[in-house]
C-alpha cells in the first residue's frame, strides 16, 4: 500500500477538530497547525517507509505535535496524533549548586 498524507486525512481532520476545540496554543493558530500536521505526516510516512529492519514505528514531531505511525498486521499502519502539552509560563527548574560545581 502506498502511504500518502491523504491516507490519514480522517485522523488529521479529527486532530484538527480537537485542536480547535480543546487546545490553547500561543504558538500556532489552527491554520498553522494544519500546515504543521501535513508536513509532519509526510515526515512520519518517510520515517515509517525508511525504518530499519525490526523497527515498527515512524515518528515525526515538533514543539506542538507528535505523529506516530505503527506497523500492524494489516496493510495500513495505525496513526497516533498527540498534542505536546506544555506551559510557556512554567518556570525552569534551578540547577542545584552541587551540579554547578561538578
Amino acid at each position: 500500500m502506498d502511504l500518502t498524507v491523504e491516507t490519514f486525512a480522517t485522523e488529521m481532520a479529527a486532530a484538527l477538530r480537537n485542536y480547535e476545540r480543546y487546545v490553547v496554543c500561543l504558538d500556532q493558530v489552527p491554520e498553522e497547525c494544519s500546515e504543521s500536521l501535513q508536513s509532519l505526516m509526510a515526515k512520519a510516512i518517510n520515517a515509517y517507509n525508511g525504518r530499519a529492519p525490526g523497527m515498527r514505528h515512524g515518528i515525526a514531531l515538533n514543539r506542538v505535535l507528535t505523529i506516530i505511525l505503527s506497523q500492524t498486521d494489516g496493510p495500513r499502519p495505525l496513526c497516533g496524533i498527540y498534542f505536546n502539552l506544555h506551559s510557556p509560563y512554567s518556570r525552569k527548574q534551578a540547577v542545584p549548586a552541587a551540579a554547578q560545581n561538578a
